[in-house]
Formats: structure tokens, sequence, C-alpha cells
């Protein structure tokens, strides 16, 4: 039906323990994986290739959720290219994270009382790279514990000689072609690290500010403006008016005065303005905001830099050496002091940009920076979507790709730090501005000085798909491996990321695209689907998980709820459900192996096996089908959801429990049903390796003699299907639930052996008998039997001798007082539905769940009444 691991297995040589401990087997087992090079990526092989890069956390970094959950299932994925026959290469590495690097190591200078400038540019680098080798990629470690099957043979860091080298190239090659250019421009300052950042390292929350009107002008030219940063008025050029606002037609192209100080600034027209919004007047500060700087541009406004790189105001007067919080307090003092103030709002709360790495309050500051001309690079990377040379899954995200790449702005890719890729450009005693290239010498004497920045991170790991793999250079593994087949990621850095490895993967690589696949993910969330966080005490370290239920219950919580690109809510709650399923898959093959499962021998014909045998391998292949179409979707909550319920409900409860009688029986039935459950866990176990590796590894090598399921052969669809097997099987599988739970309603112990007759004869269910009474404990009528309880159901009919076995009078009061309450809930909702007012008024989701009670209520009063009914006549 499917085929076997291509060695020759042979029986089992050990037992299994009593219990599953995942901290005696994860560790040497993944190490194992690793000395044997499982993981490791050929790339003179002539299989198909499978590549995923993983996206580089940083050398700072430690695992967190949101890891563990992109890695489990980047894992899933390359584990089962691995199996199906790929050459698959997991490529890892890490980002020298340039901010936050620096920072740690600036931190730990100033406990010594010193600073970097102390140390000098050479000797601070030196000491970067002291710190990551001591104490940089703690990650990696926990990405073992974690079971991540990458080529560690082919880690990589953003800093390194090959990868430096690439961006060198690459930085060349688009100053040369006119799209790496230096301008004065606004940027994210950040008053505290000292250098610009990018707009994914601005975090946005909500702060109590305040708004202040403020009057500007006298007498007729008077005009009032508001602002939430009064300090920037001492750098104000312009006032700016909507073109078509009747109010102030007359001021524009007058000059008025700027409060405080002795210089008057024109009133400009501008359509930027909405003349609906306040006053309908705005400041324009070109030096200090983005839309003012536009609005300059426009009208060829000077631009005035008010404060220094620290946020400390430096324009002389009242004012000068105030940090720009103090001076803002100060000036709106000044300013109502003067009567200039029209309102104040406080508190004001407006959503402010802060540092992400020291939470400072971001500075918008004209600063002469470089660029990347991103137009046309944009535009290829709209392209490669629209014409379907990269998919992104879900499909509904290409519209947030569209409306990002399609807008994008030039790109600020200058950092004012020491800890990163230098800027390769040295500037001549006499003007002269040189780019140098990876193979050119750099021009040296008297006079000439490299550039003083370095590049964004975000510029190197732009490169990543292709600088990993040995680009520039020609490298077998950039022709075996590239382009990459998918990027899985998070979808909250599409923009900042994913678009940059596209823009400079199509232009490097000669519009090659740097991947097939763009499959992105939600975040992870605590149960409540609220962000985790250290302050509010919801933040999880997974390793506290892992130590206490195993990785692989923690991979199996994530890979669960992963819904393609909605946020996963996660609770401790079920991780320990992920870990009772580990130990139902351990239990479960134990006593399989105990019964004599085995792979031994060919699976025989389909006329030899039982009807249990045949539907067990009918739904074992509908289950392989339905797992690689959910793989191929990127649908792993599906999936993973559809191996529980197959391995718990149908192998482990209902097959393994159907075939016990038989197993007591021994004989031949007994040896078929070991090697149809020896062929279903074999399958069974591969199917789950991907998300849960160590459980299913240990068990796999235990049932089979092989070398590891990490390179056993993937279980194809063999195509058996029988349809009547299944419904027979389902149709007893009706009888038992429905025993079962009428057994509940009477109050009957599990264990509670009753008489009954069962009457099978002429329906499926006839083979069946030993097996109906096991799982149901209903022991032989005997002489004395007297049917107290009937019930049809499936075909077969199950009369049962309740006498001696309930208190009838006990019961039949207990049912009395659950009826009622039913009755009494089916009046509710009646009156409830028969009002029309309420019907008129109530949303659509309140009256589904009323009609939900009804309906429900219905049944529990038949159910309740066929009880009674059913319950010995006193």
């Amino acid at each position: 039906m499917t085929e076997n691991a291509q060695q020759q297995p042979s029986a089992p040589d050990s037992e299994l323990p009593t219990q599953y401990a995942p901290a005696d087997v994860e560790g040497p087992l993944y190490e194992r994986w690793v000395e044997r090079g499982y993981f490791e990526a050929d790339a003179k092989s002539d299989k198909p290739p499978y590549t995923i890069v993983i996206p580089p956390p940083n050398v700072t970094g430690s695992l967190h959720l949101g890891h563990a959950f992109q890695h489990t299932l980047m894992d899933a994925l390359t584990r089962r290219k691995r199996m199906q026959g790929f050459e698959s290469l997991w490529l890892p590495g890490m980002d020298h994270a340039g901010i936050a690097t620096q920072n740690v190591v600036e931190r730990e200078l100033g406990k010594e009382g010193k600073s970097r400038h102390d140390l000098g540019r050479e000797a601070f680098v030196e000491r970067v790279w002291q710190w990551k080798d001591e104490y940089g990629g703690k990650i990696l470690g926990q990405m073992r514990r974690l079971g991540d099957g990458v080529d560690w043979t082919r880690e990589r860091f953003t800093m390194d000689e090959g990868l430096s080298q690439a961006v060198q190239t690459i930085f060349k090659r688009l100053y040369d072609d006119e799209l790496i250019y230096r301008a004065e421009r606004i940027i994210n300052w950040c008053p505290r690290c000292l250098t610009a950042i990018s707009d994914i390292e601005v975090e946005y929350q909500d702060d109590d500010g305040e708004l202040v009107s403020m009057k500007y002008g006298e007498g007729d030219d008077t005009i009032v403006v508001a602002t939430t940063r009064a300090e920037t008025m001492l750098g104000d050029t312009a006032v700016a008016v909507h073109p078509d606002d009747e109010r102030y037609k007359h001021l524009v192209g007058r000059h008025i005065k700027l409060p405080l100080t002795d210089r008057t600034i024109p009133v400009v027209a501008d359509t930027h303005v909405d003349p609906e919004f306040g006053t309908g007047a705005v400041k324009v500060t070109p030096a200090h905001d983005p839309n003012d700087f536009a609005i300059g541009q426009r009208h060829d406004l000077e631009s005035l830099t008010v404060m220094d790189e620290r946020g400390v105001i430096t324009v002389h007067g009242p004012f000068e050496g105030l940090d720009r919080f103090e001076a803002r307090s100060a000036i709106v003092a000044a300013l109502r002091a003067d009567g200039r103030i029209v309102a104040e709002k406080r508190p004001y709360v407006h959503s402010v940009g802060h540092c992400s790495r020291c939470k400072t309050t971001i500075e918008p500051r004209l600063s002469m920076q470089w660029w990347v001309k991103v137009a046309p690079l944009a535009k290829a990377a709209g392209d490669a979507v629209r014409d379907g040379r990269v998919k992104i899954h879900p499909q509904e995200m290409e519209k947030r790709y569209f409306d990002w790449v399609d807008n994008l702005h030039d790109w600020c890719i200058s950092r004012q730090l020491w800890w990163g890729h230098r800027i390769p450009v040295w500037y001549g005693p006499d003007g002269e501005v040189v780019c140098v290239g990876p193979d050119d010498e750099p021009p040296s004497g008297e006079g000439w000085t490299q550039d003083s920045d370095v590049l964004d991170t975000w510029f190197s790991s732009g490169l990543w798909p292709f600088s990993t793999l040995g680009w520039p250079e020609q490298t077998p593994d950039l022709k075996k491996f590239y382009p990459t087949d998918v990027l899985l990621t998070g979808h909250d850095i599409i923009f900042f990321w994913v678009a940059r490895m596209m823009m400079f993967g199509l232009y490097a690589m000669d519009g090659e695209v740097p991947f097939k696949t763009i499959a992105l993910t939600g975040l992870v969330r605590d149960q409540f689907g609220k962000k985790m966080s250290k302050s509010s005490g919801t933040a999880v370290d997974p390793l506290d998980w892992m130590n206490a239920y195993g990785s692989d219950a923690v991979r199996f919580t994530l890979a669960r709820g992963a819904n393609p690109g909605t946020d996963v809510p996660i609770g401790e709650d079920w991780v320990q459900a992920s870990r009772n399923f580990a130990n139902k898959i351990w239990n479960a093959t134990r006593f399989a192996l105990m019964n004599g499962a085995t792979i031994e021998g060919e699976l025989p014909p389909a006329e030899r096996l039982s009807a249990t045998d045949r539907w067990i391998l009918s739904r074992l292949n509908k289950t392989v089908s339905q797992v690689d179409a959910l793989y191929d979707d990127f649908q792993f909550a599906k999936l993973s959801d559809a191996l529980y319920h197959f391995a718990w409900d149908e192998v482990f409860d209902w097959y393994v429990e159907l075939s016990k009688t038989t197993f007591m029986a021994g004989g031949e039935p007994a040896k078929v049903s070991g090697r149809v459950l020896g062929e279903v866990l074999d399958v069974t176990l591969k199917l789950l390796h991907p998300i849960v590796p160590f459980v299913t590894e240990t068990l796999w090598t235990t049932l089979t003699g092989g070398e590891s399921i990490v390179v056993a052969d993937w279980p194809k669809d063999s195509g058996f299907r029988d349809e009547a097997a299944e419904r027979e099987i389902e149709t007893l599988q009706q009888v038992i639930t429905e025993v079962r739970r009428f057994r509940a309603d009477q109050g009957l112990q599990p264990g509670q052996r009753v008489p009954a007759r069962l009457t099978l004869t002429g329906t499926a269910l006839a083979p069946h008998e030993a097996a109906i009474r096991q799982l149901l404990r209903l022991q032989p009528e005997g002489d004395a039997f007297a049917a107290t309880a009937t019930l049809p159901v499936g075909g077969a009919t199950v009369a049962l001798d309740l006498s001696g076995t309930i208190d009838v009078a006990a019961e039949r009061k207990r049912l009395a007082k659950d009826l009622a309450a039913a009755e009494k809930e089916k009046a509710q909702a009646t009156a409830k539905l028969g009002n029309e007012a309420f019907l008129a008024k109530a949303p659509d989701n309140v009256v589904d769940k009323i009609r939900g009670r009804l309906t429900k209520a219905d049944e529990d009063i038949d159910r309740i009444k066929a009880q009674l009914e059913s319950l010995p006549q006193q």
C-alpha cells in the first residue's frame, strides 16, 4: 500500500521505556542527526533542489516564541522535502544587528567608565567582534534545542568576509547605475543612539502630549496654527494654507512676524494643507518634519536646523542649550506670557514614534545621508508578483505588498554607527568622490578619507538569499540552490525585508527572483489574542516550555495554530495537550509493538484483510493525500489537526481498540492485523515527523529497525480505497458511541459490565460482535436475562438488562429534573423567537445563537424522554 524505507528492516532489538521522557531523548538525538550529516546539502547531487534561507536572527537575540513558531514551520517544510527525495537546504545564519549590537557593547564600555570614542573606531570594532565571539549567537544553540534541521556547515553571518564582499559589490553596481546617491533629506533620528534608523525600527505608541494653538503675525495679519512640538517653531520658515481657502487668500504672499524671534516668514499656498482640519493653517519647519520638508522644496523655503544631534536647542537666545522637551515647556510659557496662546489641549493623546532599541522619542531631522533610488527596483519587485513568478501566500496579502512597493519612497541606507559595513566611498582633498568595489584599491594619500557611516542592516540582509550562497562568485551552491523555493516570514516585515530582498535579488541576479513563494505567517499572541509583553507578564520563554513538556509539544502546538497570515494565540494548557498527544503516540506504539506490530514482509492482499484492516488502510491513504495537499497550500494548522485526529481518534482509539480482540485470539488474523498496524504506524510516524521529529524518530527506529526517519521515504498515497469498509466501520463506531452515551446517561461506570443481547444478524456488524462486547463491557445475556432497555442503532439492536445496576427511582428523579430544565430553556428560547420587536432589533448572530439553543433544547428533551422510557418500570 505504501513504500517502506529502502533499507531492509530488522525486528526491533529493544523495548520502549514505559514512559516517554523528552529531556532524555531530544538532545542526544539531535546531535546524532548533525554528526551523521543528515541536514547537509550536496551541491553536486542530481536530486532536485529545495532551498529555504532562515530569516537571520540578530546576533544579540535569543529564541522567542515568534522564532520557534516560524522555525517549526520551516523545519517541517524542509524535513518533508528531504524525505520526498529533494536535496533540501535550510541555510542558517545571523544578522550583525548594527544598532542593537553597538548599544550592547557601548553599555559594557560604560560600566568601565569609557565610551567608544575613548577606544577609537578600529579598537571599538575589534571589541565588538570579541563580544560577538564570546556572547553572540546564543540563539544558535537554542535552535538546536528546538530541533532545527539546518545545514550548520553553511552557517553565515552578515559581517563575514563573503557577505561583506557581496555588500560592497552591489553598492558599487547600484552607485555606478546611479541608483545610489547622497542627499540631504528628512530622516528618523534617534537622539540617544545618534543615528538615522529605518522605518521598521520606529515603534509608534500613544503618548500624552499637548496640542497648543498659537497666533502668528499682528492685527489683520494674524493667523492661528497648532502644534504638538512647540519647540520646532524656532525653525519655522513659513505658514501654509490651501490655495482655495478664502479665509487666508489676502495673506498669501505676505510675510508675518514669527513670535519669540526677530524674523518674519511668508504665508504660502500649498494643496497639501487640509482646509477642514484645525484652523486650516499649518506652520512649516522644513528641517524637522517630512511633510514640511516637501512643502519647503516646492516653495524654495530655507531649512533651519534648530537642535543638535542629541535634541538640544542650538538657536541663539533664551532657549539655547535646553533639551527639546525642556524647550517645549519654556516656549509655551513664553508664548503664554506674550498673549500668543489661543488654546491648549492637555493631555492630547497622539501617536509618537520611538526608537525600538532604546525607546527614545524619534526626532525627524534634516540630514545628509545615502539613499537608494527605489522606483525602478520597486517596479521590478511588483511585476514579479503580478506576472506570477513569485506567489504570495495567502493571496489576500498581495494587496498589502502592492500598496507598499507601488508607493515606495527612496530608502535611506546610511547609519551613523561604527559597527557594520562601512560605506565604500572615499572623499578627496579637492572634492573628489570615489566609490570603491571589492577588487579596487581605495584612494590613498593626504586628504583622502572614507565615509564614516555604515550601511543599514537591512541593506545586507536584503542580499541574504544569494549572498549566503556565495554571490558575487558563481559558486556551485548558487547554481544549485538559487533561486530559493520558499521565504517563510511574518507578515509584519513584508515591507521592510521581503520587498528589499525582491528588489536586490531581481537586480543582482539579472531578473531572476530570489524565491518562488512568499509564505506569510501571523504573529504569536497570548491565549487571549493579545500581544505578549514582558511588562504585562505575558511573555513566554519557549525554552521553559520545552524543558517542561518537550520540544515536540511546543512545535506541535505552534504548528496547530498556524493558519496562513493570521495571528496565533497560544497558552500553556495547549502545550500540555500537545505533550499528552506525544505521550499517546508513545503509549499506543508501545502497545502495538508488544502485540506484534511489524513492517516485516509484504502487506497482505485486500482479500485477506478484515473490514477493520481495510478501513484503516483506506483512511490512511486518504490522510496521506490530504496532508500532502495541505502542505502544498501551507495550511499547517489544518494538516496538524488532520494528523492529530487521524492518529489519536482513528488509529489509537478505534483501530487499536477494535484490534485487541484479534490480538488476544492470536493465530493468522492476529499476524495480519499486526502487519497492518505496523504499516499504519510506519506511515503515521512519517507523516508526523516533520512537526514532531524527536518522538517519531525514537518510535520509528524501534518499530522498523531503520537507520533514521529523517532520511526515510515520505509516504505515498497508493490509491487503495475501500468505501464499503469505511461505511461498515462508521456504522460500528455509531453503535459503540450511542451505547456508550446511553451507559453514561444511565450513570454506569465505564468498566461496569452489563448483560446484553446483540441482534446483528443480517447486518455488516455480525463479524464485530466480539469487539462490540469487549469495547462496551457487555457480557453474555445468560438465562435470567430481562431486557430493560432496547437501543436500535445502525441497523442493529442492543438490548440491555439494567436491573440491579442502577437506582431506578433516583435516576427517574434526576432525569425529571433535567427534563424540566430543558423544557424551561425551550420555553425561553421560543418566547424570544416569537417576539417580533426583539427580532427586529437583535443582531443576526444573537438570533442564530437563540435558534441554536432551541434546537439543542429539543434534542435534550427527546433524549431525556427516551432515557425515561428505557428505564425499568417500578
